[in-house]
């Protein structure tokens, strides 16, 4: 993405930031008409700029209430000797276990979930390895902000069964990786989790 596109991206979702608010605090007619153009004009630059379709920008990048704040993802770094675990999607990319955090659950109660059902594991979480912004570790154009959090966890059980999300789960070493589907898990938070994993006295990482 160039320089220009990032900056038409970055007033998109200011402009899409502040109309939200306004549609949630104004009460007056006309203001909240004015505040629902500006925000269909963040969405016609957003589409215009990347390669979603209106419709999906919409629903992305519009259909929420309140003051706008990022999305929530958790990811879960759970070893067996030098190797990490992932888990393998439909369209055959793998990454580490996790998504989005549900309303009513904590991150760590969302990274527990989420290795549950994507991984069929029960796990015990040691640390948060990081915290990170995904528009700064992805090329992709996202219609709004996302904030990774990253958490090394201890394996305490069970087995890995097919489900909606996931059709495989296996083991690999940092110089052995498989595909990845990159917005999701890069090689770059992969090596960030090896590293957490080899240092007793890490530090959470955060930005």
């Amino acid at each position: 993405m160039s320089k220009s596109e990032d900056i038409v991206i970055n007033w998109a979702r200011r402009l899409q930031s502040l109309a939200q608010a306004g549609l949630t605090y104004s009460k007056e007619k006309f203001e909240l008409e004015r505040y629902q153009e500006i925000r269909d004009i963040a969405a016609d630059m957003m589409a215009y700029k990347s390669d979603l379709p209106l419709a999906k920008v919409k629903d992305l990048f519009c259909n929420e209430t309140g003051y706008q704040t990022p999305k929530i993802d958790t990811r879960a770094a759970v070893f067996q000797a030098d190797k990490i675990l992932l888990v393998q999607e439909s369209d055959g990319r793998w990454a580490l276990p996790g998504g989005w955090c549900e309303a009513e659950l904590t991150v760590m109660e969302n990274c527990i979930k989420e290795a549950k059902e994507e991984a069929g594991i029960d796990v015990t979480v040691e640390k948060v390895i990081a915290l990170q912004d995904l528009q700064k570790h992805s090329s992709k154009i996202f219609p709004y902000g996302v904030l990774k959090v990253f958490f090394l966890c201890h394996k305490t059980g069970g087995h890995f069964q097919a489900n909606s999300e996931t059709i495989a789960t296996d083991y690999f070493s940092l110089d052995n990786l498989p595909p990845l589907s990159v917005n999701k898990t890069c090689v770059e938070q992969i090596k960030l989790c090896f590293e957490a994993q080899a240092d007793k006295n890490w530090q959470t990482r955060f930005e």
